[in-house]
């Protein structure tokens, strides 16, 4: 599937930033970040405000004069109309984290084979996870836990361990003595309690069940994997950014 390089479009208007959990203002983190795309030669997709796109690379950082120099083997029209925004909504993805920031100030480098786009290091950088892309296991001991009511018994309220997450949806430990649910059903509303910091709501529907274990009520249960139906926007911010705080843990472990 083609990745999606339009950019999120992050007007906030008046009140809290909804965005800020995602925004990576770190002068060394965006660093970080603007490195693996140079190092790896992320494509980088420049919107333009027409609604027009270029594909690019990062050659150079710059730390000392704050500017990126990218690539700009594209036609002569779409370079004038780059010149003449002179701004453009850089668009990449690192494995499965979408990146994008800001360019402003844009001007040609002609140089003796290759022409290059400047513009100045963004003030902020932005990280989003991709759906469908990113699912992070929990461990046995954690306290992560759905709840919701049975669709067949409405007054029974289920309360079921969390196996894995994501943005598209999660897996949930259903034990054997709970009654069965089958596939195609309708959950509702679930009340998701990741920890203490980490609680939203979202409709979902069940779409697998998988039995597991040999009959031992103790160990024997079911996994079931639901899909979000619609994932709120407050829902989806406060998910996202539980994801990325795992994904950096996960990188600290793996140092």
């Amino acid at each position: 599937m083609p990745l999606d390089t339009r950019p999120a479009e992050l007007h906030t208007g008046e009140g809290p930033d909804p965005w800020g959990p995602f925004r990576v203002s770190h002068p060394q983190e965006r660093l970080r970040l603007l490195r693996e795309l140079r190092d790896q030669q992320i494509p980088v997709v420049l919107n333009l405000p027409d609604g027009s796109t270029a594909p690019t690379a990062l050659w150079v950082i710059d730390p000392e004069s704050q500017r990126l120099t990218f690539s700009a083997d594209i036609g002569p029209d779409a370079l004038a109309r780059m010149v003449e925004a002179n701004e453009a909504v850089a668009v990449a993805y690192l494995q499965s984290v979408k990146v994008q920031f800001d360019v402003h100030g844009l001007v040609v480098v002609r140089g003796d084979k290759h022409k290059a786009l400047q513009s100045f290091i963004p003030p902020a950088i932005f990280r989003f996870q991709r759906r469908n892309a990113y699912r992070v296991r929990n461990a046995a001991r954690s306290d992560a836990v759905v709840r919701f009511r049975h669709p067949a018994m409405p007054d029974m309220v289920l309360t079921l361990r969390v196996l894995d997450i994501s943005i598209s949806g999660c897996a949930l430990w259903m034990p054997a003595d709970m009654p069965a649910l089958a596939a195609g059903t309708s959950l509702g509303a679930m009340e998701v309690d990741m920890d203490l910091d980490t609680r939203f709501s979202a409709p979902a529907t069940l779409q697998h069940v998988t039995a597991v274990g040999t009959g031992d009520t103790l160990t024997s249960g079911a996994r079931i994997g639901c899909e979000w139906l619609t994932l709120p926007g407050s829902s989806e911010r406060i998910l996202q950014r539980w994801i990325d705080r795992a994904q950096q843990r996960q990188r600290l472990l793996a140092q």
